[in-house]
């Protein structure tokens, strides 16, 4: 499905109410399954999250979770502690492209039987479920945050608890942390000093009572919501629900980043409200070492804006759903901008040029057809397979219809 989006304006003061937190929903299902005396609200709809869900509760011996690669790290730590049980965990064409040897290894220093059943380090993988009696594992630090959180989630299962070390500079600690508050608000004792991470086997989740969590919406998904305030005029304002000033999510941290680009937020009870308060910079630069997600949806914003842009701590974009940095590059490009890219950063200089019906293609990535859609406040453009929001953000374009987007089916 490709979708035409007219050149639009945002209706001031509207209001949405966003799914719950993708990442929280998913390491919250993995925690249930394990102690299923925790109960869950406002959980996510996005595929992701129907994905293991479904994964979660298949008696099947075969496992294909297609694109979703959170569900793919997680259930791989998840199946290596289900006793006397044997799956093939796989995935879509992109997913068996994508490095899991790095959590197969850990899992392997713990005692898990793990097998690569085609490419050596990538999925699909034969796992045969087994009692772990290892607890100590070291990982570099600068790994991909869901092979650690797999890790920490499954801990507290593990015979002898989990003690985790991490050498180097640690990459995305606030995912690290949102997993290991999780954990806590679940009565799993944790620690995290220095480099090292604790996960305590007894825990107050076994008692049998049952306990209710209720799932944060999503930041990540609020970043388009971000953007289309960023480009609308002076005084436009969104209202969004339900979020808390305390978040666990990294990426709360737009609050603070996108003030670079005129926006200012409000919390009141469980509600931001964002809106365009003044003028961007001139010029952008940020470390998005721990808030990678957002990294398109702010270049394009700067994009939009005519900004110069500098973006650094980008080198996990490279193993997500696509290349993230080589897709901006060659769609920012379609459009006018001049972008260079390095392994772990993207540079946007200044640009009066933003070509209108521009064909954007989303390369089977949910925030590429996101980040992209707020052009159409500047230019009339084309969301090629729109239909892929649908991992993380499925009411995705019903909701900019709702807030004043003209958009069509082409």
């Amino acid at each position: 499905m490709n979708l035409q989006l007219q050149i639009s304006k945002v209706n001031s003061r509207s209001e949405i109410r966003l799914s719950g937190s993708k990442s929280e929903t998913n390491r919250l299902l993995l925690l249930q399954s394990l102690h299923p005396n925790l109960l869950l609200e406002n959980t996510s709809d996005s595929d992701d999250s129907i994905a293991m869900q479904q994964a979660l509760s298949t008696s099947e011996t075969s496992i294909d979770i297609h694109h979703a690669g959170t569900a793919m790290r997680f259930l791989t730590a998840y199946f290596a502690i289900q006793q006397n049980r044997e799956i093939i965990l796989t995935g879509s064409q992109r997913m068996q492209e994508r490095p899991i040897s790095i959590l197969v290894d850990a899992l392997r220093q713990l005692g898990a039987d793990i097998q690569y059943e085609k490419g050596e380090g990538f999925p699909p993988l034969r796992i045969k479920g087994k009692k772990l009696s290892g607890n100590q594992v070291t990982l570099a630090a600068n790994v991909s945050s869901q092979y650690i959180s797999a890790l920490l989630l499954i801990g507290s299962s593990l015979e002898n608890g989990l003690e985790l070390t991490l050498e180097g500079e640690i990459t995305s600690v606030p995912y690290i942390n949102m997993t290991l508050s999780l954990l806590q608000e679940s009565g799993i004792q944790t620690d995290f000093t220095k480099n090292k991470i604790t996960v305590n086997r007894k825990s107050k989740v076994e008692s049998g009572k049952s306990q209710t969590l209720v799932v944060e919406s999503d930041w990540s998904s609020a970043s388009y919501f971000y953007s289309i305030v960023a480009l609308s005029e002076i005084g436009t304002q969104i209202t969004l629900a339900s979020f808390r000033a305390d978040s666990f999510q990294g990426d709360s941290a737009l609050a603070q980043i996108y003030t670079a680009f005129g926006v200012e937020t409000t919390f009141a009870g469980d509600q931001i409200t964002i809106q365009k308060q003044h003028e961007a910079s001139k010029a952008i630069e940020f470390n998005l070492n721990h808030t990678p997600d957002i990294a398109q949806t702010i270049a394009v914003t700067a994009f939009a804006l005519g900004l110069r842009c500098q973006l650094t701590g980008l080198h996990t974009l490279q193993i997500k759903e696509t290349n993230r940095l080589a897709a901006l590059q060659s769609e920012l490009t379609k459009l006018g901008a001049t972008v260079t890219t390095t392994q772990d950063s993207l540079t946007l200089e200044p640009s009066a040029i933003l070509r209108p019906n521009i064909h954007i293609q989303t390369y089977n990535d949910h925030r590429m057809a996101m980040a992209f859609a707020p052009l159409a406040l500047k230019v009339p453009i084309v969301i090629e397979d729109a239909g892929v929001v649908s991992k993380s953000y499925p009411a995705f374009w019903d909701d900019l219809k709702k807030i004043g987007f003209k958009i069509s089916e082409v």
